[in-house]
């Protein structure tokens, strides 16, 4: 019964004898770095070492940790089992070590990688894990803004961090070269890639720029300068434009001109007949004097005195132009006229020889026939 129960016991020790001995093999696996940052297009080794007491060559196998495990490689020694992948294909390499090199990398390349070395069946296995992350580098950023000018107390300003190419990118921003310091004012996009300036003051004038970062590469912009102008300074106006306006407006003003309307076409003038009987009163108002009292008794003598002047038409003599052939037929007998009137009262303003001219060159034959026909009453 002893016995029995003494086998049992012996074995643990019998055990660790052999393996002290070098009857087993163990496998030990190490590797300079659990983390491996790459870059896409660019090869990346996941390095491991391992030791073992068997001459026998390991059993090296690399898994990709997801959702469900990916086998990418296995390997006798540097000898690959089996095919890989498609998209494996001419881009996995087992070293003699047990390493894994993947070139060129691609973004899908990302994850964890679990290896495992055997020697032989019935000896323990070793495991190692690697995490692996691919990235694209950064290229140079630059700062963008809508004017390098902005006007004191204004509500916002706003600054854009703006790069091409880079994957999982940091943005920090600086001022005159330094990291900004906590402010209400100052607020940040989630990705703090925008950074927006609330109520800008004075102190805001500075230069600004920002610094982009991802694990394998980083990129500083350019320094933008941003001048706060006071509201009260007049150069705000001249540099907001206010020049251009004022020059435009200028120009504007001194091109135009108000809209005329098209004159209208003056109407043809009447027949002479028409102008001249409607330039009468006109003209008799201008050209007869004043009459006095002794002219109003004696208004004959007057037209008389008057018709003097010119030279009586003949009997036989044919009818002025403008008067119809009945009128010019008639004649009319005349009486003698005085050698002289009398003599205006003095005061009286001196009647000119001229007026009865103006008044015959009217040419109205209304009121000459008019007037004739008052005479020969008169005498009869």
């Amino acid at each position: 019964m002893w016995g029995a129960v003494a086998a049992p016991c012996l074995l643990p020790a019998a055990w660790l004898l052999a393996l002290h001995a070098g009857l087993l093999a163990g496998v030990n696996i190490t590797s300079p770095s659990a983390l491996v940052r790459g870059t896409a297009g660019k090869a990346a080794l996941l390095s491991v070492r391992y030791a073992s007491a068997s001459p026998d060559k390991p059993v090296v196998k690399w898994q990709l940790k997801r959702d469900k495990p990916v086998t990418v490689v296995q390997s006798i020694g540097t000898e690959i089992i089996g095919n890989l992948r498609p998209d494996y294909r001419d881009r996995i390499r087992v070293l003699e070590n047990g390493s894994l090199l993947i070139s060129p990398l691609q973004l899908a390349d990302e994850g964890a990688y679990e290896v495992e070395v055997s020697i032989t069946d019935d000896t323990f296995t070793g495991e190692k894990t690697i995490n692996l992350t691919v990235d694209i580098p950064i290229s140079k950023p630059q700062v963008l803004v809508a004017s390098s000018t902005v006007l004191e107390l204004s509500e916002f300003f706003t600054l854009n961090c703006s790069h091409e190419n880079g994957t999982k990118p940091t943005y920090t921003w600086l001022k005159d070269g330094r990291p900004l310091s906590n402010d209400s004012r100052l607020l940040l996009s989630p990705d703090q890639k925008i950074l927006t300036i609330t109520r800008v003051l004075m102190a805001d004038d500075d230069v600004y720029s920002c610094l982009v970062e991802n694990p394998i590469s980083h990129g500083r912009s350019i320094p933008v300068k941003l001048t706060v102008y006071r509201r009260s300074s007049l150069y705000i106006i001249l540099s907001t434009g206010g020049i251009f306006l004022l020059v435009t407006l200028v120009t504007v003003c001194a091109c135009w001109k108000p809209s005329r309307k098209p004159k209208q076409q003056a109407e043809p003038p009447p027949p002479d007949y028409t102008e001249q009987d409607e330039e009468h009163p006109k003209h008799e108002a201008e050209t007869i004097p004043r009459s006095t009292d002794h002219d109003r008794k004696a208004p004959l003598a007057l037209y008389i005195l008057k018709e003097q002047d010119t030279p009586a038409p003949q009997e036989d003599s044919p009818p002025p132009a403008g008067r119809s052939p009945g009128r010019g037929a008639r004649r009319y007998h005349r009486s003698p006229a005085p050698t002289r009137p009398p003599r205006s009262p003095p005061g009286s303003p001196v009647r000119s020889r001229t007026a009865p001219r103006l008044l015959r060159a009217t040419g109205v034959p209304a009121i000459r026939e008019q007037e004739e026909g008052s005479a020969l009453e008169i005498s009869a």
